[in-house]
Order: C-alpha cells, then structure tokens, then sequence
C-alpha cells in the first residue's frame, strides 16, 4: 500500500456547465455506435463486427484531425489491428506517453461499459489534446483481443503493440489504460475488493480507480495528485504487489512485461458492476454525466504527463 498524495473529493458533485454537458453527450454518441449500433464484436464470433468497428474508431480519430496507423495482424485467418494516434512532441518527441483502451468484447454482450466506455474515453480525450502541443510525444491506441482466449497471450493486442514498443528501444514514460470507467452507485456496500483491499478503501462504488504495481508506484501518485487537484470527483489510488488479485487484468499488463510504467484506469470492473461480462452490459448502465468528469480530469492528467505547451 502507498499512500497517495491529496485526499479524494467527498460530498455532492458540482452542478454540472454545458461543456460538461456537452462532453458527456460526445461520450454517449460514441458509444451508442459501438455498442448499440454495431454490438458484440471479437475475432471468435463476430469478426465482421469487430472490424467494423475498427473502421469507425479510425474514422471518429480521423474526425477529430488524427492521423491513423494500423498495426495489423493475424489471429488465424482473421486480420485484425491495433489503431494508433501520434502527436509528435516539441521539446521530448523520444519520451512517450501512452492513452489506450481496448475495443473487441466478450461473446454474448455488446460491452457498453467493458470496454466501450474506455474506447469512448480514448477518443474524447484525442479530440481535446491531438491538436494541441506537448513537450513529449503522445499517442492514443485502441486495442484488439483484450478479451479471452486472448488475454495475456501473444495474441493480445496490447502484448502485441508493448512488444513492438521494446524492439524498437521506444521510452515509454508513461501508460494509461482505460478500462471499464462508466458505472457509479451510490449505495453503500455496493464496492467490493479482492482481500486484503475491503480494509483500506471506501465500501461505496462511487470513486474512479488509479491501479499500478510496484515498479509504476510514483506513475499513480503523480496520476492521483494531478487527478485531485484539478477534478472534484472521488478518487483512489494504489499501487501493490503482484500477488494482489486482479490488478493485471487489463492492457496496462502488457506493458509491465515489457518494464514500461503502466496503470489501469477503472471503475473496479466486476468488483462493482454486476453486468461484468452478461448481455446487460448494455448503454443504460452507463452514467455518462460521472464518465464526463473522470474523462475531464484524465484531461488535465495526460497534459501533465506530457507537457503541455
């Protein structure tokens, strides 16, 4: 356990202004198209739908005035690819800072929270910061095959770009992984950990989550403290040993292994949302007003992580 810098926001949020408004009605545009429009997609069952929505994932990046690269490759005889952003930084451009989510979803459920709301996240804040200046360079990647049987696996798509990432001698600071960021109850009771964690943190399921390991413990306090200062939203943070369930569970892992500084992004996933991996995880579950304030405050965290100019 590390203590974190700052103290989470308790009590009402602020009354919410119409650029708030606005995001989170951006948020529910996006993902209305993935989850409701083109609905369950992965390479087993639905490699159509998983690559149409790489094709609108690119042109929702293309959109916003990015330049998209496909990283491709083969999962039998089914092509699919991670998508990339880069915004080449002024003064560090060899430094990078890294925003992703993955896109592909369980069999049977259209993913509305795991993980289009992370996807839905990736590209508003692309559309906020793409077009400004850092000191390093940033980059925003949508990642395939997140999902069983793929999970941690050479298949993985984030395994498959971290990878590319140390054969190529590339610095990556800094990695965030946005991943299943959209549910918030207020009921007590409603948060659950793996042990010892029910101890430490709040037992209502209304915080965002900054997860890390060890070796990226200054990567989440400076996450958390940048995260604090600039949004009133509840917030918690930690960093622990491998041996903690769980929190390897996403895209961040890949990066781990590669010896890259990496945290997870989340609601807490199945330790809070009851429609983990069920064909409920449907739009409605989604409280699009809490993802705008966490997307608003991951705003001012990646420019910090940057540098912005």
């Amino acid at each position: 356990m590390i203590l974190m810098p700052g103290t989470s926001y308790r009590g009402d949020l602020p009354p919410a202004d119409e650029a708030l408004l606005s995001l989170a009605a951006e948020l529910r545009q996006d993902v209305k198209r993935l989850a409701v429009d083109i609905g369950e997609r992965n390479v087993r069952y639905r490699p159509k739908q998983l690559a149409q929505a790489a094709d609108l994932i690119e042109a929702r990046f293309t959109a916003a005035g990015c330049a998209v690269t496909r990283q491709e490759y083969k999962v039998g005889d089914t092509s699919c690819c991670n998508l990339e952003v880069e915004v080449i930084g002024t003064a560090h451009p060899g430094e990078i800072v890294l925003v992703g989510a993955h896109y592909d979803t369980v069999p049977g459920t259209p993913g509305a929270n795991d993980n289009t709301s992370g996807i839905a996240a990736t590209l508003a804040l692309a559309r906020r910061l793409a077009g400004g200046k850092t000191e390093r360079t940033l980059r925003f990647v949508a990642f395939v095959n997140e999902e069983k049987p793929y999970a941690h696996t050479k298949l993985m798509g984030s395994r498959v770009y971290a990878r590319r990432c140390r054969e190529r001698g590339e610095k990556v600071t800094a990695m965030l992984s946005l991943e299943t960021i959209g549910y918030y109850d207020d009921t007590p009771g409603s948060q659950k950990y793996p042990p010892p964690l029910g101890l430490l943190y709040p037992s209502t399921g209304n915080f965002v989550a900054f997860v890390g390991n060890m070796a990226s413990r200054d990567l989440v306090r400076r996450v958390v403290g940048t995260f604090r200062t600039h949004e009133q939203f509840p917030s918690e943070g930690g960093a622990f040993p491998a041996l903690v369930p769980r929190i390897g569970d996403s895209d961040h892992a890949s990066f781990w292994k590669e010896g890259y500084k990496a945290l997870m992004v989340t609601d807490t996933v199945n330790f809070r949302y009851p429609y983990y991996h069920t064909p409920e995880d449907t739009i409605d579950k989604i409280d699009f007003e809490r993802l705008a304030r966490v997307v608003r405050g991951l705003a001012k965290v990646v420019e910090e992580l940057a540098g912005n100019e």
